[in-house]
């Protein structure tokens, strides 16, 4: 079944091959509609995941600051979300409970 996230009102990612870790589900980076996000300088750590970097989205000329995560290059026990990208600050994830849960 298809997940799908939505930011007021529009459709920013849409896959049938979600990952699911700790609550969110990790979109394929293509299933991203990549003219709605631009590079943020925001990243944060995580220990068993790594380093995530930061997306902001713009949808109708509104910006929602480091809205989109993405692990580039996670540590050995996240690999299977490398380059994968998750969402929040009010991005609305549904069919989430679909993805398939990464084993650790």
């Amino acid at each position: 079944m298809k997940t799908t996230a939505t930011w007021n009102g529009v459709t920013i990612a849409e896959s049938n091959d979600c990952i699911a870790v700790e609550g969110n589900a990790y979109f394929p980076r293509s299933a991203l509609t990549a003219a709605l996000v631009t590079p943020s300088t925001h990243t944060s750590f995580c220990p068993w995941k790594g380093t995530a970097n930061y997306m902001d989205l713009i949808v109708d000329g509104q910006k929602n600051a480091n809205a989109v995560w993405v692990y580039e290059a996670p540590l050995a026990g996240a690999k299977p979300i490398a380059g994968y990208v998750a969402f929040w600050k009010g991005v609305k994830v549904t069919g989430g409970e679909h993805a398939v849960p990464m084993a650790r």
